[in-house]
C-alpha cells in the first residue's frame, strides 16, 4: 500500500468507522483486525488505530508515553457550505473545538472525532 497516509489514535475503533463514514463520507478500505481500520476519502488514507493491540501504534515508547487521542495535528475536508455542514453534524451530536473562523483563505472550524481527534472542516472563499 504504497503512499502517504495519516494514522489517528482511537480509543473506540467502531466508533471511529461509525463517525467518519457516517458523517464525513469516507469508506472502509480494510479491517482487519478490532483495533484497526483503513478508511479512504478522495484518495486519502487514514488509518484507525485502538490504544490497545498488538500493532507498533498502540506500543509504549522507551520513556514510558503511550501514544493517545486528541492531540492538535488534524486532517483538512474542504466542503463547499461550512455552515450547513456545521448545522447537520451538530444535530447529530457532533462536538466542535470553536466555533466557525473566518480568515483571509477561507472558513474553518474544528470537529472532534469520537476520541477528541480534530478533523479541521474548510469552505475556501467563493470566487
Amino acid at each position: 500500500m504504497p503512499g502517504i497516509s495519516m494514522r489517528y489514535i482511537v480509543d473506540d475503533v467502531d466508533a471511529a468507522v461509525e463517525f467518519y463514514t457516517r458523517h464525513l463520507g469516507f469508506s472502509v478500505a480494510l479491517r482487519p483486525a478490532p483495533s484497526f481500520a483503513i478508511l479512504t476519502r478522495d484518495g486519502f488514507r487514514l488509518f484507525v488505530s485502538g490504544m490497545t493491540g498488538p500493532g507498533g501504534a498502540s506500543q509504549a515508547m522507551p520513556d514510558g508515553r503511550k501514544p493517545e487521542p486528541g492531540g492538535w495535528n488534524r486532517i483538512q475536508i474542504e466542503v463547499k457550505d461550512l455552515e450547513a455542514d456545521v448545522v447537520a453534524l451538530r444535530q447529530a451530536g457532533a462536538r466542535f473545538r470553536n466555533e466557525i473562523v473566518q480568515g483571509i483563505g477561507g472558513k474553518q472550524i474544528l470537529l472532534d472525532d469520537p476520541a477528541g481527534n480534530p478533523i479541521e472542516l474548510f469552505e475556501a472563499p467563493k470566487r
